[in-house]
């Protein structure tokens, strides 16, 4: 029994790292993004059309990353291997 608790315990704090870093990468990334693109608008006005259009499917492909993770958060909170390789 201590061994399902523990490895309970261990799981919920990995999600919760998953989830934070999950977080803080999306807020660093969309920091950083955000910046570089009012940058290049301000030196070139006439590209911000074309720069507004790459922006946003980085910002896609940034809130993609952070899904993923998400997911397998998820996956191990409802669904834990580690669990059933231990009741068996």
């Amino acid at each position: 029994m201590e061994n399902i608790a523990t490895i309970q315990s261990m799981t919920v704090l990995a999600v919760g790292l998953i989830f934070g870093m999950g977080a803080l990468g999306t807020a660093i990334g969309f920091g950083i993004l955000g910046g570089k693109f009012l940058e290049g608008s301000a030196r070139q006005p006439e590209l911000t059309p074309a720069l507004q259009v790459k922006m946003f499917i980085v910002a896609g492909l940034l809130d993609a990353v952070t899904m993923i993770g998400i997911g397998f958060a998820l996956f191990f909170t409802f669904a834990n291997p580690f669990l059933g390789a231990l009741t068996q």
